[in-house]
């Protein structure tokens, strides 16, 4: 049984890549402390038990909901969130979708302005600390929005892309200006290939 299953994904791209939405310094913290201190719990808070060598996919679903588990559930659905994160930008991002999802959001919410409007009303509403989800509920479109460490993966749909709205993802940039961090993400990083390739 290994120490430590599990391990700080990489990031998919530089440090200063998201610069200047998100600088470097925002991405070192929130990456290199916030998202590696999740790893690091999970891995002493699941040593020499029954959860050691399961998936993380597997550990949130056989933890979701038990208080005793709590911390076990927190640590490891955050990594898998922050790891969605991080693939859901792109310093390419923004713009339009590729054409299969583009059809998927036009057939759910009308048009594109209209999914980028709900995915950011979530974004702004969701008190204190949490996510806004795009997800596939069945073969519609819809956003979601989740406080701290849930996400789509225990609600039964399939989640799209997320943005990251504790203030540790955006405070240093953008302190309390929360509609810029997420206005400019959705316009310039979110990245619409990762969420097509999600479709499934």
């Amino acid at each position: 049984m290994s120490n430590t299953p599990h391990t700080l994904p990489p990031l998919p791209y530089a440090e200063d890549a998201l610069d200047p939405v998100i600088s470097a310094r925002t991405v070192g913290i929130h990456y290199g402390k916030h998202h590696k201190t999740y790893v690091n719990n999970l891995n002493n808070l699941i040593a020499d038990t029954e959860l050691a060598d399961l998936s993380l996919q597997e550990i949130i679903t056989k933890t979701a909901g038990q208080a005793s588990k709590a911390g076990i559930f927190n640590n490891s659905a955050q990594i898998w969130n922050h790891t969605f994160y991080w693939n859901s930008l792109s310093q390419k991002g923004g713009g339009e979708p590729p054409l299969i999802l583009k059809q998927k959001i036009e057939s759910s919410f009308g048009d594109l302005d209209s999914c980028k409007k709900e995915l950011a009303t979530a974004a702004m509403t969701q008190f204190g600390s949490g996510w806004a989800w795009l997800v596939m509920n069945g073969d519609k479109l819809e956003v979601a929005k989740t406080a701290n460490a849930e996400s789509p993966l225990s609600m039964g749909v399939k989640p799209l892309l997320v943005i990251d709205v504790w203030e540790h993802a955006y405070y240093l940039d953008y302190e309390n200006r929360r509609i810029e961090y997420v206005n400019a993400v959705i316009e310039k990083l979110i990245n619409w290939g990762f969420a097509e390739d999600n479709l499934g």
